[in-house]
Formats: structure tokens, C-alpha cells, sequence
């Protein structure tokens, strides 16, 4: 009953562990390796206008989940107007407002985008395919009779030429941009001045054959722009997705350098009670943390997981913590090596307490002084047995003699320009105290050989810890998913109800288990 206890209890454990884990890398976009710096986008819109003397009200449509990016952080600069965002599903409007101010006016909204690898890139659409909401199919218009014809007779070529809505869309893209132009095309084109007129007839075009479209604006993400512009393209949709189009070349997906700033017909930017509005962008690039990009991703979503988060602590003492949550892994390899391989060790956690101090001597450094300081307070230890003292004296001396012998030894390295040495300091004394204590008596009670058997394996299980606990992947992924430790808590659960043979053990009886 209670291995089955302590089974459901570890199960239940690493269940919630791996949920939370899961959560954070799926959603937040929390790396579970350390990776470099990934490249982020800032893009600076600046909306500049004239007031006219009255109130003013100016309108800036924004981008709210543009696909294979992530907004990671977005600001404004609006000085006395006041601010407020608008949200329609498709996109949002931040509108300024203020009720009489003088001079030419420059509203600024910056924005950092991240590439988003969950939603990433295929072939220029968005990897998840999301079933979108079908729109009406729109009526066929009422063409004028100038140019019904010619209309009825471009689309009646593409109908022959193509299979489905997507090659309906793209052969008739073909051929408004064909270098030589039929009549019927060349009519339509030229009454089609600008890019906007351009996606207004081809809506129309389509609109004759059924189809529903729209028009989306592009940002072009280029490294020194400074006067960029927005860039009308075409979307049409093929009865369970928006599938977007170049109108210049017929190519169908969004490139990889693009994003998508607004959805729909409604002009980006509108300004009342001003004139002379010009709306141009700055694009600059440049790289950062991904963990940072996962928080400033997690305050965008309201995510509590963050908030309450190792990232939302002082950074000194994130530090503090980014040793700290490494102990517990020693202490798990600890009992895997003393239950199942079968190490002999002085104490428990002896051995990850001089671990730590090897994060800072190195391990060669730090087994040298180790075993030197081990070496020559045994030997004073036996001494002090001639004397014959009580318990808490002998205790107590044992303790000044290390705390003069790391004294001596950094003295002396420091004057034969080993400047490691200075960092014997770092050892736990109390622990080194303590372990030349139990070596003496070990000694005296078991033999040499014990002793010289169970301070070989403190040395080695320290070594095996350092190792560990100075992983780089290791410490990141316990700092930034500090819930694994709940599986390792889960797998010192189990190890705690393990009652088999030991390797150690296995090993030493090897040749009866032949017989």
C-alpha cells in the first residue's frame, strides 16, 4: 500500500511538473536549452500632421497578431494627448486625442517584434492552419458597359486556366502583370493609377467571379530604412483559410521579411482636426535574450506564470538562487550513487557542500586543497588523540587547526604567485572540521583502509557534483523551469522505497552469482 502511495505520489508530481513545462515553452516560448540571441525587429511609425486650431483626434491602426512574429514590446510617445486602444479582432487602433495644441505635431508608436517559432513560416503562411471564419460570398457587381466586356472575357481565360480559388487568384494576377498585356487588360490597368486603385480592381475582378477578398498592408522589415511605407497586398479566401497574395507577382504567402500591419480596407491613419498627416516608418534590427523576449511575450498575454516567477526577483538574488536550485541535484545524485551504485561517503551532504566550493577553485585546484588540508589535519587529529581530550575540546580544536591551516595555505600560495590558492578560503570549515573528525575515527574503528575507502569516494561524489551542478544547460533549465525539481523530488520518491542489490554489491559478489 504504501509503494503504491508513493508511486501515485511521484506520478502526480512529475504530471503537474511536465504540464507547467509544457505550458511555458508552447505558449511563452521559454527555451528549454540555452540558445543565442535571436533577431528582433524595431520598427518606429511616426505619424506627423499640422493642427488646424481645434480639437484633435488622430487614429493609428496597428497590427495585433501578425503571423511567424511576436510582438515583444511596443510603446508611444503621444506627450499631453490622451491614449486609448481599440480592439476588433482584426486589428487594433490606437487613437491620441487632445483638445487644443499648437505647432506641428509628431506622435510616435515603436514596436519589437521577435520571430515567433510556434507560429513560424511555411512556405510564407502561417504554419498553423486555423480554419478562419467563411465570409458571403460577395454579389457579381454591375460593371459598366465600357468595360464589361472586357471584364467577362479575362475572367472566362482564367476560369479555363485554373482549378480552384487559390490558381483562380494567381493566374489572374499573372496576367495583370504580364509584360505584354493583352487589350482587355491594358483597358482595365489604365484607370489603375496607384496600389490602392490597383487591389480595388482586382477585388472587383474577383468579385465577379464570387470570391471573397480583402486587402491587407505589409511592412517590408529592412535593416536603415527610414522612410518606409506600408504596402497594399491581396487575401483571398478559399472557403477555410485567407491566403495572401503579392498583386505585383502573382506569388502567393507572406515572405519571411514581411509582416502584416492591418487587415482590411480602412486607411491606416486618420487625423481630425489637423492636415498635412504623413505616416512613415523606421526599421532598425538587432538581437536579444530569448528568456527576455518570453517575459515581455508573457506580459502581453496577462500571464500570471511570470509574475510569479524566479525572473520577477531582485537580480542579486536571482543569482543567490541560480546555485542554490543546483543543490538539489547533487543531493539526488548523492542517493543514486549511495543507494544503488553503493559510494561510501563521509555524511550526506558533505560532498555537494565541497562540490560548491569547486564552482569557484576549479576542480583540479580544488581537489588539491581538498586533500591537502584533509591530509594535514588527520595528522594533527592524531595528536590531539595522545592528548586525550573530551569530545567538544577536541571538536573545537579541530575546527582552529583548519581555519590556521587555510590561513597557511593561502599565504603561501600567494607568495609562490598561486594566486588559486586563495581560494581554499571557500571551503566549508565546519564541514572540513567535521569530515577529519569522522576520518579519525574511521580510522581508529575500521582500519585505514575504510577510511582511506570512504574519504576517496566524498572526493569523487564531490567531483561528480561540481560536475553537475556547473552544467550550463543543467542550471539553465533548472532556474528557468524550477518546477523539474519536482521530478527530481518524484525520482528521490522512488529511489527512497529501493531495497535491491547495490552495483557495489554485485561486483563484490561476482563470483557466486557465476556459480
Amino acid at each position: 500500500m504504501r509503494n503504491l502511495h508513493v508511486k501515485l505520489l511521484a506520478l502526480a508530481l512529475v504530471v503537474f511538473a511536465l504540464s507547467l513545462i509544457f505550458y511555458k515553452v508552447t505558449r511563452l516560448g521559454l527555451p528549454l536549452i540555452p540558445s543565442e540571441e535571436i533577431e528582433v525587429w524595431s520598427v518606429e511609425a511616426r505619424l506627423v500632421f499640422t493642427p488646424k486650431g481645434g480639437p484633435v483626434k488622430a487614429q493609428l491602426i496597428l497590427p495585433r497578431q501578425p503571423p511567424g512574429y511576436v510582438i515583444a514590446d511596443e510603446n508611444f510617445v503621444s506627450g499631453k494627448y490622451g491614449l486609448s486602444i481599440q480592439d476588433d479582432k482584426k486589428n487594433r487602433t490606437a487613437e491620441w486625442a487632445v483638445r487644443k495644441i499648437k505647432g506641428e505635431q509628431v506622435l510616435y508608436y515603436h514596436l519589437q517584434l521577435a520571430r515567433d517559432e510556434s507560429t513560424g513560416m511555411e512556405g510564407g503562411q502561417s504554419a498553423s492552419k486555423k480554419k478562419s471564419k467563411t465570409p458571403e460570398f460577395p454579389e457579381v457587381p454591375e460593371y459598366p458597359e465600357v468595360i464589361e466586356t472586357a471584364i467577362n472575357a479575362i475572367l472566362d481565360d482564367v476560369r479555363e486556366k485554373s482549378a480552384d480559388i487559390a490558381t483562380f487568384a494567381r493566374e489572374l494576377l499573372i496576367q495583370l502583370n504580364a509584360k505584354q498585356p493583352n487589350e482587355n487588360v491594358q483597358l482595365l490597368l489604365s484607370e489603375a493609377k496607384t496600389p490602392e486603385m490597383r487591389i480595388n480592381l482586382i477585388k472587383i475582378l474577383l468579385a465577379g467571379a464570387r470570391i471573397p477578398t480583402r486587402a491587407v498592408h505589409i511592412l517590408i522589415l529592412k535593416e536603415g530604412v527610414r522612410h518606409g511605407q506600408l504596402t497594399p497586398w491581396l487575401q483571398v479566401h478559399n472557403g477555410e483559410e485567407w491566403l495572401t497574395f503579392n498583386p505585383d507577382t502573382g506569388e502567393e504567402g507572406i515572405p519571411g521579411n514581411a509582416v502584416i500591419w492591418q487587415i482590411g480596407d480602412k486607411p491606416v491613419f486618420n487625423v481630425e482636426g489637423g492636415k498635412n498627416a504623413k505616416l512613415d516608418f523606421s526599421i532598425s534590427r538587432h538581437t536579444q535574450e530569448p528568456l527576455r523576449i518570453a517575459e515581455q511575450r508573457a506580459r502581453k498575454m496577462d500571464s500570471r506564470v511570470m509574475e510569479f516567477s524566479l525572473f520577477s526577483l531582485p537580480i542579486q538574488t536571482q543569482n543567490v538562487y541560480r546555485i542554490l536550485l543546483m543543490v538539489p541535484l547533487g543531493a539526488f545524485m548523492i542517493v543514486l550513487l549511495r543507494n544503488v551504485v553503493g559510494f561510501k561517503t563521509f555524511g550526506t551532504f558533505m560532498p555537494i557542500l565541497i562540490a560548491l566550493a569547486f564552482r569557484e577553485t576549479e576542480l583540479l585546484w580544488g581537489v588539491a586543497l581538498f586533500t591537502l588540508l584533509i591530509a594535514l589535519g588527520l595528522a594533527i587529529r592524531f595528536y590531539l588523540e595522545y592528548l586525550q581530550l573530551l569530545l567538544v575540546p577536541r571538536l573545537a580544536s579541530v575546527l582552529i587547526i583548519v581555519i590556521i591551516l587555510m590561513t597557511l595555505v593561502s599565504i603561501l600560495s600567494h607568495k609562490l604567485g598561486f594566486e588559486r590558492g586563495l581560494s581554499v578560503a571557500l571551503f566549508p570549515m565546519v564541514i572540513l572540521a567535521m569530515t577529519i573528525e569522522r576520518m579519525s575515527l574511521v580510522w581508529e574503528e575500521h582500519g585505514p583502509s575504510e577510511a582511506l575507502q570512504q574519504g576517496l569516494g566524498s572526493l569523487v561524489v564531490a567531483a561528480l557534483g561540481f560536475l553537475v551542478m556547473s552544467n550550463l544547460t543543467l542550471n539553465h533549465m533548472i532556474f528557468v523551469f524550477p518546477e523539474l525539481l519536482l521530478i527530481v523530488l518524484a525520482a528521490t520518491l522512488l529511489l527512497g522505497r529501493y531495497t535491491g542489490y547495490r552495483l557495489t554489491e554485485l561486483w563484490r559478489f561476482r563470483s557466486q552469482l557465476r556459480g
